[in-house]
């Protein structure tokens, strides 16, 4: 099955059909999604509006990326760390 991956405003907009009454299940069933999802992205996003809920996405996927330049430089300094101890 392909996973279909929401923009923020999918996301807020479903949010607010949620808000506004509709069933949980109902709106899983029309929006192709779990329930388990819904609930996710109502902690997540509940709330916020479609500008906010856009910062958020690009803050965690820099955040992302600055953890994985953070390891890589880690791992280069832990290598060089044993490269220098091994020639004294």
């Amino acid at each position: 099955m392909k996973r279909i991956r929401f923009t923020e405003e999918q996301i807020v907009g479903v949010l607010r059909e949620a808000e506004a009454g509709a069933k949980t299940s109902d709106l899983a069933r029309k929006h192709g999604v779990s329930e388990a999802t819904l609930y996710n992205w109502k902690a997540k996003y509940g709330g916020l509006e479609v500008s906010e809920a856009k910062r958020l996405r690009a803050l965690e996927d820099e955040n992302g990326r600055l953890k994985r330049l953070l390891a890589d430089a880690m791992l280069d300094n832990a290598g060089l760390k044993d490269l220098l101890s091994k020639k004294w």
